[in-house]
């Protein structure tokens, strides 16, 4: 069987669909293959490439493809991190290795002003970037500044098949489940997760700190923010990261997108995929 893609914002319901179509499944995440971050990540403990590195380690997209491609036939890739899900889908860029001393002046820059850079040298790949994630463009100013070339030339054009469907609600209910599940979350414990997490290292890995509510419970234990302060700014930015993940989508290639009603069943979502399947 061809894989089946299952994309779309956070809280959105990917996981519970998922695992109704009855393959398995691959999360597409780039905080959930962490150890430890659990109740923040919504971690999905019965897919496959979550827990399998520490907190203190690297891990890339080059990584997840490395390992998801053998896990494809016949799965469902599910998650939120678009860039994972395309390389997977397109192929993986092949470009220069890290500058670490061009990297290390770029990332004191702020969002803003790397993006205007990036803007005025390379603005190939500056149109379809997003421009206030950071770690991205340090990569295409580092490439460009490495090798004069648009990261987007690096890119290896292949296709691993399969279809790609979008999860879309209304924005009230999305808000609404967003908000509701930090709030279960952190009864949960996940404050008690975060502390945890610092004990082994969680503030030296930049890009686990940029997983939605780390960073604010982390101010927080640092006497930064007031625990409603804490809880407010999570719920904020996660809903900014709902809506980065939907510009991103909306740009996927091939991508179907199904409305998802307020009280639809993950079974009657899984459904209407499952009738757009080649085998059904």
């Amino acid at each position: 069987m061809t894989p089946v893609f299952l994309v779309g914002p956070t809280a959105s319901g990917k996981t519970a669909v998922a695992h109704a179509l009855g393959r398995p499944v691959i999360s597409a995440d780039s905080m959930q293959v962490y150890r430890g971050m659990d109740i923040g990540t919504a971690k999905d403990k019965a897919a496959q490439l979550v827990d399998i590195c520490d907190i203190t380690e690297a891990f890339d997209v080059k990584r997840f493809v490395e390992l998801a491609t053998p896990l494809l036939p016949g799965a469902v890739v599910c998650g939120g991190t678009g860039l994972y899900i395309r390389a997977l889908r397109q192929g993986i860029f092949d470009g220069p290795v890290r500058d670490t001393a061009l990297r290390t002046r770029l990332e004191a820059l702020p969002a803003a002003a790397l993006f205007a850079e990036l803007e005025r040298l390379d603005p190939k790949a500056a149109a379809t970037i997003d421009r206030h994630n950071p770690r991205r463009l340090v990569r295409a100013l580092e490439v460009f500044h490495t090798t004069g070339k648009s990261i987007r030339d690096f890119q290896t054009q292949t296709s691993s098949g399969g279809l790609i469907f979008g999860l879309h609600r209304d924005r009230q209910d999305l808000i609404q489940r967003i908000e509701q599940r930090i709030e279960e979350q952190m009864r949960a414990g996940w404050l008690d997760e975060v502390r945890q997490l610092m004990a082994k290292g969680i503030e030296q890995n930049p890009v686990a700190m940029q997983a939605a509510g780390y960073r604010e419970l982390v101010a927080h234990l640092r006497g930064k923010l007031s625990l409603p302060e804490a809880v407010a700014l999570i719920k904020i930015r996660t809903r900014q990261l709902a809506k980065r993940q939907m510009t991103w989508f909306r740009r996927e290639p091939g991508l179907q997108w199904l409305t998802v009603a307020v009280d639809e069943a993950p079974a009657a979502t899984a459904a209407k995929i499952l009738e757009k399947l080649p085998s059904h």
